[in-house]
Formats: structure tokens, sequence, C-alpha cells
């Protein structure tokens, strides 16, 4: 007998990698691919710092390789707890903070918590299509509010509240954002924290790249008012160069106590599934504790190519971006004079020269359209290439 899969696990789209499918039927056929799909900064010339590395051999021959903590590990959480305070002068206590196996199941058991059939949440569009799916995927309604492009994709507030209804559950930030690059002035957080707050609902701020900024200036919605109810979410993929280690964190703020019950219930799955990689978590306190300065050398990189990617693709004909400000990330517009749609314009390029980007849409189907995401990792070799070939690619085809 055959069993069919549940329509919610065959619902779910990540664009971010099903992109892969045809590019590796390219591959597979010869063409050689530039990857400039998936935000690895491993898998280019960003590395792991070695105290990292040291900390996670030392982790295996010294604890007890045992089950731990579900919440995760109490050094652990201190450790975030004081680098926080360290960070954005967040006033949390540990016992507010959960670790989980990267942000991604932090936004999976947060989302299972609060979702019921039918409820809405607010979600940044473009942005992360996890959150959207999901939402999705327990019965919600993903309701994207719009990043303004002519205004370096900040958000658009007036958007935020008057898609706000009876059904919503929360407000999800990514800042810095990824696909756009952008991130958000002092004003913007402040503004969404005291909407937030007149409609007694949570915000959720997702702040993995805080430290990937261009400027310097970052402000995380730690630092809101004690009326706004929060839960801010972070990990160690992106600015601790730990993407395969799996570790993220998350903490509560929330002095009207409206989130006892959300953290209960996400506390109960957390027990459930057990707990996070335990030498990992080892690694993941040192990376807190010791020097920092790789963090300036990674912005330093990121930034150069940044910029490089603004100029160039702005010279390409029927492509245009905005200056990325933190991430590693950038969402490029196409003029869609010979596709249909931007999922066929990154299919047509990838088979015809071998460059891998993602569909716009893929981070939101009403504000992605016609764009796509770029990374801003690879060397500047391979973003000349690219560039060069994307620039050929566009010339080709505006004059068939």
């Amino acid at each position: 007998m055959k069993l069919n899969a549940s329509g919610r696990s065959l619902g779910v789209e990540y664009a971010i990698r099903e992109i892969v499918v045809p590019a590796n039927e390219m591959e597979k056929q010869g063409k050689r691919m530039i990857w400039l799909n998936i935000g690895d900064p491993n898998k280019w010339d960003f590395e792991t710092p070695e105290y990292f590395k040291a900390a996670l051999r030392e982790a295996v021959d010294k604890v007890d390789n045992g089950y731990g903590d579900s919440q995760g590990s109490k050094e652990l959480r201190q450790a975030i707890v004081d680098r926080e305070y360290e960070k954005h002068d967040a006033r949390i206590s540990s016992d507010k903070v959960f670790v989980t196996s990267g942000v991604s199941e932090a936004a999976n058991v947060l989302m299972a918590t609060f979702i019921e059939p039918g409820d809405e949440v607010l979600v940044p569009g473009p942005g992360y299509p996890s959150y959207t799916q999901y939402i999705k995927f327990y019965g919600g309604t993903p309701v994207p509010y719009k990043q303004i492009e002519e205004e370096n994709w900040q958000p658009d507030i007036d958007m935020i509240r008057e898609r706000i209804t009876e059904r919503t559950k929360g407000i999800i930030v990514v800042n810095p954002n990824n696909p756009t690059g952008a991130v958000y002035p002092e004003r913007s957080i402040r503004e969404i924290g005291d909407i937030a707050a007149e409609y007694e609902i949570p915000m959720i701020s997702d702040e993995v790249y805080d430290k990937i900024t261009f400027d310097g200036k970052y402000f995380s919605a730690s630092r809101l008012p004690s009326d706004v109810s929060r839960i801010i979410l972070n990990g160690f993929s992106k600015v601790n160069l730990m993407p395969g280690w799996r570790v993220g964190y998350g903490y509560y703020m929330d002095e009207k106590g409206m989130l006892n019950d959300i953290f209960e219930g996400m506390m109960r799955q957390l027990r459930l599934r057990i707990c996070s990689n335990v030498p990992c978590q080892w690694a993941a306190k040192a990376s807190l504790q010791g020097p920092q300065d790789y963090i300036t050398e990674m912005n330093g990189k990121l930034k150069e190519r940044a910029t490089f990617i603004h100029k160039r693709f702005n010279e390409i004909p029927g492509i245009s971006v905005e200056k990325a400000k933190g991430s590693m990330f950038m969402f490029p517009k196409v003029e869609l004079t010979k596709w249909k749609n931007d999922m066929e314009f990154v299919v047509d390029l990838l088979k015809t020269e071998g460059v891998v980007f993602v569909n716009g849409s893929g981070f939101c189907t009403e504000f992605g359209q016609s764009h796509f995401r770029t990374i801003t990792l690879p060397p500047m070799p391979v973003l000349e290439e690219a560039s060069d070939k994307l620039e050929r690619f566009m010339r080709k085809r505006r004059s068939e």
C-alpha cells in the first residue's frame, strides 16, 4: 500500500536550497557552477577561529558526553547573559534563556507554540522564509509587511499597523535583514515596539547578524522599554562562524507576563527533543568569552564585497540593487522583460552561465517578486566572474 505524505509536509518550500535541484542537474552534465545561494561563510574564505575548535576538542574529552539540560547548559546560558549585556546592555537572567539547534529550531518551536489554526503573524516581506513556512506548517497565516526598497529596504511602519487584526499573534523582525542587507535604525525598532505594546502582541526579533554591520550602528530590540514583550533570537552560525555546529539561542523579555504560557509550551517541546549538542555548547560558550577581533576582519571583507556588488550590478542593464548595510546578502531587482517570473530568470541564468542565485519570490510572494538574492561572501575574483557572467547573460537576453 502506498502511503501519502501529509499535506503540511508537502507544502513546505525553501527556495534557498530548492534551487540546488536544477543546479545539481546542470553540474551532473558537466557545467561548472558558481554557488551564490547559501549564506555559509565557511564555504568561502572565512574560518572558524582556532580557539573555538580547540574548545570543542577539549569538550569531547572533558564533558561526560551524556545528555545535557533541555534548556541549555547553565554555563552557556550565563555566558549568553553576559555577552548580551556587553553587546546591547540587555539585562536578562539565565532562566529566561534557551538553547536550540540553530535559530531554525527556535523558529520552529516558537511557531509551534504560538500558532493555532487561523492565527496570523506579521513577517517582513521580503524576509527569511523559514518563519513563513513554519507559520503555515502549523496552520497559521503569515502576513507580510513591506520593506521599502526605495528607502534602503526599511520596514513600512504604517503597513505593520494596518495589517494587525484580532488574529495577530506576533510581529517578526529580522534585523540585520536577510535577504536585503538592510539594518533598521533605532527609530524603526522603537516604532515597531510601540505598536507591539499598544496592541499587546509580542515582538520576535531575529538578531543572528547583529555584529555584522558596516557602519557600526545597531539597535537591538532588547533595548526597548519594558512594556514591550519580546523574544530575541540569535545564534552562532554567522557572527561566530560556526554554521555546521548548529547552536542557537533565544531569550524572553516579558515584564508583564504575557508570554508565561508561551515559555512553558516551548520548554515542553525542548524537553521532548531532549537537548542541543552538548560539546558544541561548551565550545559556543568559549566563543563568547574569548577574543572577538576576528569580527572586525570579517566585516571588512563583507563590506568591501558588498560595495563591489552594489557598484558592479548597477552597471548591468536590467539590474539594480540597494546598498547593503549589514548581514551577508543583497537583494537585486531584475527587469523581467524576457521571463515570466523571477524563478524562470534564475533557472535560465544557472543553465546558461552557471551562476546560482535564489529567486526573490521565495522570500515573499507579495514583495519579493522580480528580485533575486545573492550572497556577499565569496572573494573578489569569484564575484567579478559571476558579475561578468550576469552582465553577458543580461545583454544577450535583451538583444534577442
